[in-house]
């Protein structure tokens, strides 16, 4: 999921003042302090957005990062336009072709033993329904999430929460605790050298966990690479590591890949660069290419756990017909045109076009993430590592007006992070234009400050 804190806020006044004013008369507002962005979009295709009065804007966040086809893929049309026509929604009880088929090919991209399905809408929703599983299945009820992490704003989702979203709405639901953010940029606990000390960090961090704990430990819910806690990926081993902490206490091991499932960093899953299997894997964003699709997989094991217990998940749009027809098409796109190896290829592309960002900038502090996930932190002093959160909203400002759309992530104690996930069909030419925007931007806003 995606939180308030990314700020994408345009100042410019919309120019079409009438649309605007209706807007702000009707609308409730559901980013935070963050306003609406300034323009009015009317149309979008492939890696731009373009809005009423004909600007033309490179999108460089896929939507909410979700578009990994771009914007109006010919295929996903096509398939929204068909299916519709043939069936679109159902009982929730019924079963359909599509929804068979999906939950098949998906199975079919994951290794042993995650053979078994649930299809829903958001990553709230999946992460709410993983959540209920480990529960029922483990018989506890607390669940660990990273200090940084973002997970959805329904109950137990929001919950496992910490970015943002805790305060001002009441006690969250018992029994939840956070776990240190494995931070290589800005450790807490060092080696002698000064480098973060994970595997100290991590045995801290659960002595803690235990000390909290009445005995009833469910999961452990965490992002891969957490997203809106900065593009934070944790160190070789620590994944291993983790799981094992949960199999010594009988907890599951859930996996959020909302933003980083389905090639998006260069393989077909995030998890799978240290080998480790989730007991439990979320999907959502990315598995509908920008429509409302997500999925809960599971093991044949816990799953007839689950049912046996009685498992309850059943919703309005629960194995829709229509978003699981969209979610065929994007795996059979996916494996044809090998977008997993397109990635890696392009992410090396935009790696070293960022460090030769960083070469001429010296308020990018930071340049990290895998594939077309990618984070660039920008700080007011590479030494003290300050941030600035008017130099970030600067650049995102100055970036919108130049034709780029880009989200940047502030949080206390962090400068600002920008959150950079193109289309996984974007070109070469759509890198290079995009980081010669966001160059521009970078140098204008300097010498705003």
């Amino acid at each position: 999921m995606s939180s308030p804190t990314s700020d994408t806020r345009a100042l410019a006044s919309s120019p079409d003042p009438a649309t605007r004013a209706a807007a702000e008369r009707h609308l409730v507002r559901y980013a935070g302090h963050a306003d609406f962005v300034g323009e009015i979009i009317t149309s979008a295709a492939g890696s731009f957005v373009y809005t009423r009065d004909g600007r033309k804007i490179l999108d460089f966040t896929s939507g909410q990062m979700s578009a990994i086809l771009g914007h109006s893929h010919p295929e996903i049309v096509d398939t929204v336009r068909r299916q519709i026509g043939e069936l679109d929604h159902l009982y929730s009880g019924m079963l359909s072709p599509p929804v068979i088929d999906l939950a098949a090919g998906l199975a079919g991209t994951l290794p042993a033993p995650l053979t078994k399905a649930l299809l829903l809408t958001t990553g709230a929703e999946a992460n709410e329904a993983a959540i209920r599983m480990a529960k029922l299945v483990t018989g506890g009820h607390e669940i660990v999430s990273f200090a940084r992490s973002w997970h959805g704003m329904t109950q137990a989702a929001a919950g496992a929460t910490y970015s943002a979203g805790r305060r001002g709405y009441g006690p969250a639901a018992p029994g939840n605790f956070a776990l240190p953010v494995p931070h290589a940029y800005r450790p807490d606990i060092t080696t002698a050298t000064g480098e973060l000390d994970w595997q100290r960090q991590l045995a801290l961090g659960f002595d803690l966990i235990d000390a909290q704990s009445t005995g009833s430990l469910a999961a452990c819910l965490i992002e891969p690479i957490l997203s809106s806690g900065g593009i934070i990926e944790p160190p070789l081993g620590y994944l291993t590591a983790l799981r094992d902490k949960c199999r010594e206490r009988g907890m599951l091991l859930i996996v959020d890949e909302a933003q980083t499932g389905l090639c998006r960093t260069g393989s077909w899953y995030a998890f799978e660069r240290e080998g480790i299997v989730p007991d439990i894997l979320v999907l959502s964003k990315t598995l509908g290419a920008g429509l409302p699709l997500a999925a809960v997989l599971t093991s044949d094991d816990i799953e007839q756990r689950a049912h046996d217990r009685g498992f309850l998940f059943f919703t309005t749009h629960v194995a829709d017909p229509l978003v699981a027809a969209v979610g065929n098409t994007v795996l059979e796109v996916l494996t044809r045109d090998r977008l997993d190896v397109r990635a890696a290829q392009l992410g090396a592309i935009l790696r070293e076009g960022l460090q030769e960002l960083g070469e001429r900038h010296a308020v990018i502090g930071d340049i990290r993430g895998r594939g077309l996930l990618a984070g660039l932190e920008l700080v007011l002093d590479r030494e003290t590592k300050e941030g600035s959160d008017e130099l970030g909203t600067l650049v995102t400002r100055r970036c919108l007006e130049l034709g780029l759309h880009m989200n940047i992530v502030q949080l206390p104690g962090m400068g600002g992070t920008f959150r950079i996930a193109p289309p996984l069909t974007a070109t070469e030419d759509e890198l290079a234009l995009g980081l010669s925007i966001l160059d521009t931007a970078i140098g204008d806003a300097v010498a705003a400050l």
